[in-house]
């Protein structure tokens, strides 16, 4: 397989993913109230929505009545979402440098991207410049050690998150987002958290990935992992799993 064909299959991959985890219980829910929280903004109002991937929050976001403008550094993302929807706007464009003239858009929405990003700040800087007097900014996102889960061995299955979470780049970022915007200067900050509870066998999947992420980090021995795996799995059969996984959603008004 060539490097190009390897990026498309990783891509392909990601997309399908993405689009599981939009299917899972309580994330429809979530992305409504994302919607909700970016305010009551007028008709045609302009939303920019950061990191769109396949671009399923713009075309939601457009169905409510606003301008919703998908931006995401990937092409292939972005092709994948002209193709799904084309008659919504999609841009190639990166969190610290989006293709918007100062003050104005009115919203500005961020879904499970900051833990991706390096500096945060930068971000949160660049959000300020695009956003009007009193435009509303919305960041979702998980904290990478704060998964829950039912295991006959605690300690093991602390070790495989906190191995996991430190894999990413700002694992810990969605416990920051309040002080983050508060520093870059935005109003009225607020936070929820909205907890998905799991039982079946659908998240089996984010089990075994947060397992092999840790083994692949050299955290974790193989057979350990491989005995947690399984016990996991035998779980799922019996209908005894259990994660429960808390979402932070921290929404903001830029200075009037």
């Amino acid at each position: 397989m060539s490097k190009e064909q390897e990026k498309e299959h990783a891509a392909d991959g990601l997309i399908a993913l993405l689009d599981a985890a939009d299917r899972l219980p309580g994330a429809a829910e979530l992305r409504a109230r994302s919607y909700e929280l970016l305010g009551s903004a007028a008709p045609c109002a302009k939303v920019v929505d950061v990191g769109c991937g396949a671009g399923r929050a713009v075309a939601e976001l457009n169905e409510h009545g606003l301008k919703a403008v998908g931006v995401d550094p990937d092409e292939r993302m972005i092709a994948a979402a002209k193709a799904r929807w084309p008659d919504a706007d999609f841009r190639i464009a990166g969190a610290y440098d989006l293709p918007f003239e100062d003050a104005t858009t009115d919203g500005y929405r961020a879904d499970k991207v900051f833990h991706e990003l390096a500096q945060p700040e930068r971000a949160l800087a660049e959000a300020r410049r695009i956003l009007a007097p009193g435009g509303r900014i919305v960041l979702v996102g998980q904290d990478w050690d704060s998964f829950v889960i039912d295991s006959d061995d605690p300690a093991l299955t602390r070790s495989i998150v906190h191995a996991r979470a430190d894999l990413v780049q700002g694992p810990r970022v969605a416990r920051r987002y309040r002080n983050l915007l508060m520093a870059a200067g935005f109003e009225e900050v607020t936070v929820e958290v909205l907890t998905g509870v799991f039982t079946g066998p659908a998240m089996l999947p984010v089990l075994v990935g947060l397992a092999e992420g840790a083994c692949s980090a050299e955290a974790v021995g193989g057979a350990r992992v491989d005995r947690w795996i399984a016990e996991q799995r035998a779980r799922a059969e019996a209908d005894r799993m259990f994660l429960a996984l808390p979402m932070f959603v921290a929404a903001a008004t830029a200075p009037r």
